[in-house]
């Protein structure tokens, strides 16, 4: 899978995706990740890629031109499955959304930076905008960081346990049950019997009884849906 991702400012996504999981995804060749800056289309003898709004108000936006001429030279040379803008007003993504997207096979994300971007790029270029919350933050390379994290664990392979993506919280609407690990004893605190008992079907029931009653405690909400 593909990601070309435009940013503004690409020194803000080189750490996420050069460790861990991803890295080793990347170093396997499941995963290809491409960060385009936006500054090599930027206009005049300063690289300009924003500019004040028209009707006033407080923030500069990123301009219309550079971010066409960038998108544009990436669209003539790949077809995209998705183009995503990331934005506080786009749909809440979810785990559901990242379940899509995985089956993709090349995705290109635009960041935005500053106010936003100019709304002509949203009409002509965007297929998907997305937010990761209720929340605003100084741009999008932290979002898109989170979204591609997401999305690439669902890939087979990129996990050395392809069935542990499957069971993680928000999987089939409902949060993950408790986990434990050695000792059985800690001070007094012991692992629940069943989980020591061998008895898989028995171990398989008390997950998904333990999933409902915490889901049910804490993101009742998700149950409904």
């Amino acid at each position: 899978m593909v990601f070309d991702i435009i940013s503004a400012v690409p020194d803000l996504l080189q750490s996420p995706f050069q460790h861990s999981i991803l890295k080793r995804a990347v170093d396997k060749q499941l995963l290809e990740i491409n960060i385009i800056e936006l500054r090599k289309y930027g206009l005049g003898p300063h690289n300009q890629i924003d500019d004040y709004q028209y009707g006033g108000g407080a923030g500069m936006v990123m301009m219309v031109e550079p971010l066409d001429k960038c998108i544009s030279e990436l669209k003539a040379a790949h077809k995209y499955d998705e183009v995503i803008f990331v934005t506080p007003d786009g749909k809440t993504f979810n785990q559901s959304k990242a379940n899509e997207l995985s089956l993709k096979n090349r995705i290109m994300i635009i960041l935005g930076h500053y106010k936003g971007i100019d709304q002509r790029i949203r009409d002509m270029h965007v297929t998907l905008e997305l937010s990761i919350g209720d929340y605003v933050l100084s741009g999008g390379e932290l979002p898109a960081a989170v979204i591609v994290d997401s999305i690439s664990r669902l890939i087979p392979g990129v996990l050395n346990d392809g069935t542990s993506a499957l069971t993680d919280s928000h999987q089939d609407n409902l949060l993950a049950p408790p986990v434990y690990t050695r000792p059985a004893d800690y001070n007094g605190r012991q692992v629940p019997e069943v989980l020591l008992s061998g008895h898989d079907k028995k171990i398989e029931e008390w997950r998904e009884e333990q999933a409902v009653q915490k889901t049910e405690a804490l993101r009742p909400d998700l149950l409904e849906d």
